[in-house]
């Protein structure tokens, strides 16, 4: 079969280009999704996220040992169906910071300035609380909302923070971000709102629109230098796709490069090593890898009103019925941004806050207890990892080596924002809640002390970008209209063509990324 564009993944960027690319019934879309449909029952009840991890709908990749934090892996969830991690993740609403998008520009990539994308940002949002504004937009695919019924600790943190001396925030996303407040989500009704339901679902009924599930793609075929189609792999059968115009990548962080790598676009010893041939030699593919880290400081909740009780009839049947409930919640219900420099353009901290315990991915929470979780979150990471070829199997996960802490920068904004976490904690505002310290306990104050507990501890925030940087120096694998350099036909559209992460969740600047896309390919 023969198509004008093969997107390959169905994650958050994109079910957006299926959708925007095959909107006007011209062009015929073929969308390739390794995983399956999103049916689980545990995707569309917010607080059932971590539930999802470690299934078959999550990819569940583990990282190298890291040196500096005692030689630990680290689990990696992505989503491996439609809707892809945004059918997975904790919904947090975040654009970043606009000098986030400044930077990019200043970079050489031009057209990518914060006033550049607030457009998009604008495109995609149904923005419930307010409609349009300078800001915000009604009527695009993805909805914005207010938590439908928010914890009565998220409000207390709020309040907390304020007593500890930071302003409160009532919009991160009118760009300025300091401060702290409750987060908005992508859900609708009360439910979780993926990239797959707001914008695949309602494009499926479009006969230029074809999607396949459980379709891995297995590599990119090139004639010379022009990619002219794919090989993939569907229920055990091996299949082929010819593309008329582009094939664009849209795996992520992880997927994308691996892809390329093993279809001969990498750096040319690296994959003369696993045996591949070389089409184009791009030493930028795989490297310039980032991500947040977090670490969660929890305490017992005296009272019982955290998740540890979600799970009861009453609650799924106001979930059910009314949208309502502790199951809407997305258990970062509220948080904040701190800027540690005065002289910094954007806050180099964040932190969210959880009405329940969220210990190890939720894998470690004591069971049906009552507690609170706060999360201080290094966003401006200075190490840099990479993504490498296991080998020339298809199936066989790459190495993810994130170098986490190898630049101590990192863990110093860390140990701040761990003093600040246990500051809040210690406020007025949550003293009728805040019970014994469960981990780290109460004596875990030094430096020293939480450098250690950190190293043992934090976790990824799942934000990998990076790895197909956007650019025009050396090390780029992509332009600043998105295709690869050196090669024809392909480009790259999802969050690996970041130069630089963004100071926040980055879910939503992904799918802003495959909004202008569309228009760069379309034009």
């Amino acid at each position: 079969m023969s198509y004008d564009y093969i997107v390959v993944g169905a994650g958050s960027a994109g079910c957006v280009l299926a959708n925007r690319l095959s909107a006007n019934g011209k062009q015929s879309v073929l969308l390739l999704e390794a995983g399956g449909p999103d049916k689980k029952q545990e995707v569309s009840v917010p607080a059932a996220f971590s539930k999802l991890y470690k299934t078959e709908v999550d990819w569940a990749y583990e990282t190298e040992p890291q040196k500096h934090m005692n030689g630990r892996k680290l689990f990696w969830p992505r989503g491996k169906m439609l809707g892809g991690s945004s059918s997975i993740n904790a919904m947090i609403v975040q654009r970043g910071a606009p000098a986030d998008y400044d930077r990019w520009a200043a970079m050489g990539n031009e057209d990518w300035g914060y006033e550049d994308c607030l457009p998009y940002f604008k495109k995609l949002e149904n923005y419930e609380p307010s409609g349009s504004s300078e800001h915000h937009n009604e009527g695009g695919p993805l909805n914005i909302a207010d938590l439908r019924t928010p914890n009565p600790l998220s409000k207390a943190f709020v309040q907390a923070a304020g007593e500890a001396g930071y302003p409160i925030n009532h919009d991160f996303n009118d760009g300025q971000q300091e401060g702290f407040g409750m987060y908005q989500v992508t859900q609708k009704g009360g439910k979780r709102h993926s990239t797959a339901v707001a914008y695949l679902h309602p494009a499926l009924k479009r006969d230029n629109l074809t999607a396949k599930t459980f379709a891995q793609v297995t590599k990119l075929n090139f004639s010379g230098r022009k990619c002219i189609g794919v090989d993939y792999v569907q229920h055990g059968q091996k299949k082929t796709a010819t593309v008329n115009k582009e094939v664009i990548l849209s795996g992520g962080a992880i997927n994308s490069p691996q892809l390329l790598m093993l279809s001969g676009v990498g750096a040319a010893a690296q994959l003369q090593d696993k045996g591949i041939d070389l089409v184009m030699d791009l030493p930028g593919v795989g490297q310039n890898l980032q991500d947040h880290l977090a670490a969660t400081f929890t305490w017992a909740c005296t009272q019982p009103v955290s998740l540890g009780g979600a799970e009861t009839i009453m609650n799924l049947l106001r979930f059910l019925f009314l949208g309502r409930g502790m199951l809407t919640s997305n258990i970062a219900e509220a948080g904040g941004f701190v800027t540690l420099d005065p002289e910094s353009p954007m806050p180099d901290l964040q932190f969210h806050f959880g009405p329940g315990y969220f210990i190890n991915h939720g894998f470690g929470n004591p069971e049906g207890e009552h507690g609170i979780s706060i999360g201080p979150t290094m966003v401006k990471p200075y190490s840099r990892g990479e993504i490498t070829l296991r080998s020339a199997d298809p199936i066989a996960y790459p190495v993810i080596q994130p170098n986490y802490f190898s630049d101590e920068r990192d863990l110093e904004v860390m140990v701040k924002g761990a003093k600040i976490a246990q500051k809040i904690a210690q406020s007025p505002a949550l003293a009728p809640y805040v019970g014994e310290a469960y981990l780290p306990s109460a004596d875990v104050v030094t430096d020293v002390d939480l450098r250690g507990y950190l190293r043992q501890h934090a976790q990824t925030l799942y934000h990998p970008i990076g790895t197909c940087k956007m650019g025009i120096d050396e090390m780029a694998v992509v332009s600043p209209e998105l295709k690869v350099h050196g090669v024809t036909g392909l480009r790259v559209v999802d969050a690996s063509i970041m130069p630089e992460i963004v100071n926040a969740n980055t879910n939503l600047p992904t799918i802003m990324i495959a909004e202008k896309a569309a228009d760069l390919i379309l034009a």
